[in-house]
């Protein structure tokens, strides 16, 4: 209320000791409470007989509306649900991408090597071919 530390109130009391005294110090606090008291009544009648205190119960009232609305209203839980959906997805196309790209590469190499496996094959083939004309025309 009055924002008021510990070392505030420990120079107060050593003020109000040293002015007052020891023996009056209890005297003192006593007045001094019953004032407060009698204060905080005065203020909490004035309050009831001007209506502050119904237009402060609105104000508070109209505070937890807001803060309810702005929870509410409030859209980072479900983007961050959304970035975690969307993660989950780009992961799933890359892994299923790798996948795909892995298959083809395996496939490009099979292919490859029946390829090779086919022009050693027709090479093969060919020098034989080429062996039989030379052999032909040498015994010719």
């Amino acid at each position: 209320m009055f924002n008021i530390g510990l070392w505030e109130i420990v120079i107060v009391l050593l003020v109000a000791f040293l002015v007052v005294g020891p023996d009056d110090l209890p005297k003192v606090a006593r007045w001094l409470g019953r004032q407060v008291r009698s204060l905080k009544k005065i203020l909490r009648e004035i309050k009831k007989e001007t209506g502050w205190d119904e237009v402060e119960k609105e104000i508070k009232d109209v505070q937890k509306d807001v803060r309810a609305t702005i929870r509410e209203i409030d859209v980072t839980a479900d983007v961050k649900e959304a970035v975690r959906d969307v993660e989950k997805e780009v992961k799933a196309i890359g892994t299923d991408m790798e996948k795909d790209l892995r298959q083809l590469d395996r496939d490009v190499k099979s292919e490859t090597e029946q390829l090779n496996a086919e022009i050693r094959a027709a090479a093969g083939e060919a020098q034989d071919a080429a062996g039989r004309e030379k052999d032909g025309d040498a015994s010719a």
